[in-house]
């Protein structure tokens, strides 16, 4: 059970990362008492009848996953959608990839909380593989104003060193933090 917003997020580029992914790329625009995500990747994609099978609660293609019996992620997160007033689309094709467009509806009361970004961004990066992830955050105030920035995995690495040291997590972890308290509108 995803008891936030990231939680599902955090699903959805796992997702994209088991699927073979090179490149993913996350944009997370919260406008006024919207939240827009944006998650593209160059994984293995679905064809349009994997597709419908991931919307189903009670599919699971036992390769990723192999003990388990349903697959929950993708319909937890439609359902979630549904019933706050938001939008949900999903488009993938074989062999180049999937692409999800989210707007949650943060006014509703029945949207569950964000959550912890800095938390999310830590967990996305630090997943094994060889992937790059590039993440763009973004605030659009009332009055128009944007406060945004903009993380790339391997820049990151570069600078830090391996994820998997523990001083390179500490910096990690502090720099994700400041860079969200940085934001203002």
């Amino acid at each position: 059970m995803h008891y936030s917003l990231s939680d599902m997020i955090l699903d959805l580029v796992q997702n994209s990362i088991e699927a073979g992914s090179r490149l993913i790329r996350l944009d997370l625009n919260r406008e006024n008492n919207f939240l827009t995500v944006r998650l593209t990747d160059d994984g293995c994609g679905m064809t349009e009848g994997e597709l419908e099978k991931a919307k189903d609660p009670f599919y699971s293609d036992g390769i990723k996953h192999k003990h388990r019996k349903v697959g929950l992620g993708i319909p937890f997160l439609i359902q979630t959608v549904e019933q706050t007033d938001g939008l949900f689309d999903i488009h993938s094709e074989k062999n180049k990839g999937t692409s999800l467009n989210i707007r949650f509806n943060l006014g509703h009361y029945d949207t569950p909380p964000e959550g912890d970004w800095p938390g999310l961004f830590m967990q996305t990066l630090c997943f094994e593989g060889d992937y790059e992830l590039i993440i763009n955050r973004m605030i659009t105030g009332e009055n128009g104003s944007e406060s945004a920035y903009t993380l790339q995995r391997t820049e990151l690495q570069d600078v830090l060193g391996d994820f998997n040291e523990s001083g390179a997590m500490l910096l990690l972890r502090d720099y994700l933090r400041s860079q969200e308290e940085d934001l203002s509108v």
